[in-house]
Formats: C-alpha cells, structure tokens, sequence
C-alpha cells in the first residue's frame, strides 16, 4: 500500500529541516575556531592576559552564535507552517543557509579588525544581515505564493512574511548607519536581536495592529457609506 501523499510531502519538508539544521550547528561550530586560534600566542603571555587581549573575539563569538541561533529559531519557525517543499524551495533554502555559513567570516572580519577598522568590520558584518533577511524573506514569500502552507493559517503566516519584508528595510537603514556611526549601528542590531528572538510575539503584535487598521478602515466606510444613503 503506497503512503497517502500528504505524509510524503510532510516527510520531505521534514528532511529539509533536518538537513538545514545540520548545517546550522556546523556554521555554529566554526565560530569556535576562531577562540581556538587565540590559544597559541606569539608572545609569552599568560592564558588569562592571552584571553583579556582578545576580548573582541569572545565578543565576535556572542554575536555570531546569537545571530545564527535567532535565525535557526526563525527557521524552525517558519517549518511550523510549512507542509510540503518543491524543487525551487530547495534552491531558496539553500540560499539561506549559503548565507548563514557566511557568517562565521563576517565574525571573523569583526572578531580581526573591530578595533583597526571598526566602521568597515561592523559594515561587512551588517551586509550579512543584509543577505540574511533577504534569505529569510525569500524563504517565506516563496511558501506564502506558492501554496507551501495550509490554507487556515494563510492569513497569520502572511503577517509573519511581513515582518521579514520589513527586516529587509531595517537592516538596510542599519547598513548604511554603520558607516557614520558605529555604536548606533550596534544598538540598531541589539534591537533587531530582541525583536526576532521571539518571531511569533513579534508576528502577533504585527497582526493586532493590521487587525486594528483593518477594523479603523472598515468603520470609516461604513460610516461614509451611512452618511451618503443619509
């Protein structure tokens, strides 16, 4: 007896993720290599002296598995919705995670050159957060055009599409505040961190106040309309 095709198609949405977070952990994994070199100085330093030194790759470190931890819990997220993949869809994810192993370099950068050239390190970091919301949007418009979900939850997975759209805009802005202002274009991303930590909260919020527009508007033409049968 062949398995019902609903069940297949579960089954290959289910491997992709498995696959992607495969390659999640590794691009998290990397990050470490860069705290590892820092164990073989050329000088005679002690290791906590050795470790003080190097304090911007510690923090490099944070930033980076923060970053690529936020986007496997955006990712898992958005698998929540997901029921079925397609070819493109495979080249769309893949596109992503491409971009998530991008990362650990753009760390690196930051890690190397945060106190020679802080404006450049954090800007090419930045432009991975660029490429980042691109992925993620992609990966969300493709499923929301291209049927990917469940018919009921369309209108709640659109408002979540939307906040990725948005992402773009706001990382964008913040790219571009990085070239003038270093410590500004840091606050901008510890906000970007606390807003998509918790994509479904922030999805909800985003749905209340379309909600809320919507209502406004539909009482705004329900008035117009009385006052002109009137």
């Amino acid at each position: 007896m062949t398995k019902p095709i609903k069940d297949s198609q579960t089954k290959e949405s289910a491997r992709v993720e498995f696959f992607s977070d495969g390659i999640f952990a590794i691009a998290i994994t990397l990050l470490v290599l860069e705290l590892i070199q820092i164990l073989h100085p050329k000088t005679e330093m002690d290791l906590l002296t050795t470790c003080l030194h190097h304090w911007q790759s510690f923090l490099a470190f944070f930033i980076g598995f923060t970053t690529i931890f936020i986007c496997w819990v955006n990712h898992h997220v958005a698998f929540e919705f997901i029921h079925k993949v397609d070819t493109n869809f495979l080249w769309v994810n893949g596109f992503l995670l491409f971009v998530v192993t991008l990362t650990p370099f753009a760390t690196a950068i930051l890690a190397e050159y945060l106190q020679k050239e802080s404006t450049i390190a954090l800007a090419v970091f930045g432009f991975n957060y660029i490429l980042i919301s691109i992925a993620a949007s992609g990966i969300c418009s493709y499923a929301y055009k291209h049927h990917l979900i469940s018919e009921e939850r369309r209108t709640y997975f659109n408002s979540y599409r939307l906040i990725y759209r948005y992402g773009i805009y706001y990382t964008v802005a913040a790219f571009f505040v990085c070239l003038f202002s270093t410590w500004l274009a840091i606050c901008l991303y510890i906000i970007l961190f606390v807003q998509f930590a918790a994509p479904k909260k922030l999805t909800a919020r985003l749905e209340k106040i379309r909600m809320r527009n919507r209502n406004k508007s539909k009482n705004k033409r329900i008035i117009k309309e009385e006052g002109t049968n009137a």
